[in-house]
Parts: C-alpha cells; sequence; structure tokens
C-alpha cells in the first residue's frame, strides 16, 4: 500500500515536545486495565485521592498506588499534594493530565466508537 492510502498515520512534529518512546510509554501504560479505569474515574470524577480511587474503584488502595506511580511516571495523571485543614502533612491527590485526556478522547474512546459504527453497521 501506498502512503496515499493512508493518509491519517500522524509523523512526529520536527519540532515536537515529546519522543516516540514516551508516546509509546503513554500507551503501554494505558493498555493495563487497572490504569484505564484509574484514569477514566480520574476524568469522569476529577481530583480524588488514592482512598477514594480505591473506594470507587473497588480495589486494593496499595495496589492502586503502583499504578498510580505507572500514570505518574508518563505523564497522563499528576500528582498534586496538599495540607489540608486541621491535619499534619500533606496529602496526595491525583488528576488527569491534558495529555491523559487526550490518549483517551483520541485513542481508546476513537476505537470504542469506530467499533460501534462498524458493529451498527455490519452486525
Amino acid at each position: 500500500m501506498s502512503k496515499a492510502e493512508h493518509p491519517n498515520i500522524p509523523e512526529l512534529p520536527e519540532d515536537g515536545v515529546l519522543t516516540l518512546s514516551e508516546y509509546l510509554a503513554m500507551q503501554r501504560a494505558i493498555g493495563e486495565e487497572t490504569r484505564y479505569r484509574v484514569l477514566a474515574e480520574l476524568l469522569r470524577e476529577g481530583e480524588l485521592s488514592a482512598s477514594e480511587l480505591a473506594e470507587s474503584l473497588d480495589s486494593p488502595s496499595n495496589r492502586l498506588h503502583y499504578h498510580l506511580d505507572k500514570l505518574v511516571d508518563v505523564g497522563l495523571v499528576a500528582n498534586r499534594k496538599r495540607r489540608e485543614r486541621g491535619t499534619d502533612g500533606l496529602y496526595s491527590y491525583y488528576v488527569a493530565t491534558a495529555l491523559g485526556e487526550a490518549i483517551m478522547t483520541h485513542g481508546v474512546s476513537e476505537l470504542i466508537a469506530e467499533e460501534r459504527e462498524l458493529l451498527q453497521r455490519y452486525g
């Protein structure tokens, strides 16, 4: 097939901020079901603590920390630490980044929508 037959295959911009390896690391991170569910929940609910995420996803908090760290490492989720009024210490809250939103909107969501369309058309 020629290049003209696949016009939607993106090429990295020459002056891009992210490398191909970084894009692929994001894809690998979101390819794991727990991390996908974590990112989806953060996009639905906004900023949440690990405890709130564990409760809403019905998953042990200690297991989620591993997945949250992976999502933070690749830039799909941000970890914001803040003080709570009347308490000592900092508390971590997690929020989806713009990259996290983009990968869900223009990655997984587009694939799901395309599958629905194909099933309606041919199923």
